[in-house]
């Protein structure tokens, strides 16, 4: 791969790449992705809809808002990366259920999964084109989409644990990596 790393100490490349390949290290955060997801979205589906609805401070108006805006995000990348010329967020026409939501979000979880674990050095590397929501042009290789992902969804996990102690929920499990790590 042609990828750079940077040592963080020094902020100075590394002269190889760590021990590990970007492939494992990729389909492990994608496994571990949909596991933190899952385990939020056990105890947003106990909610009464009128919580899972209730507006609350955050990016979101609330924690369906908030999943569905992730549903939409991993959708988007997915498109884009499969390189579908029309992108439609799943959200723009969505009446379903919360339930609905999380099953539409866990559905698109499976998918990064399974193309992880079947994407070659190659695929990873592979730079593609897209257009963002406001129609600028970009290039970027699949690894770095996929690193975005991820990321996204931890950060809006983040919310929705906020949001869910808002609500008085007092059970909320943990979903750091290292737990999923430790639990493999």
């Amino acid at each position: 791969m042609s990828t750079l790393f940077v040592n963080s100490l020094t902020l100075e490349p590394f002269k190889s790449k760590p021990n590990f390949e970007m492939k494992e290290l990729l389909r492990q955060l994608a496994v571990y992705n949909g596991w933190a997801n899952q385990k939020l979205c056990e105890i947003i589906l106990q909610l009464p809809d009128d919580l899972s609805n209730k507006e609350l401070p955050s990016s979101f108006t609330s924690i369906r808002a908030t999943l569905l805006h992730m549903w939409d995000a991993e959708s988007i990348w997915w498109q884009r990366m499969k390189l579908q010329e029309v992108v439609i967020a799943p959200s723009t026409n969505f009446s379903g259920s919360i339930q609905d939501a999380v099953a539409g979000l866990q559905q698109q979880n499976r998918l990064w999964e399974e193309w992880l674990a079947n994407a070659t050095e190659m695929a990873l590397d592979h730079v593609f084109s897209y257009y963002n929501l406001k129609k600028e042009h970009f290039k970027q290789p699949t690894y770095q989409v996929c690193l975005q992902v991820i990321n996204h969804g931890t950060y809006h996990r983040g919310q929705l644990v906020n949001m869910l102690r808002q609500l008085g929920v007092q059970k909320i499990p943990q979903t750091d990596f290292i737990v999923w790590s430790r639990k493999k």
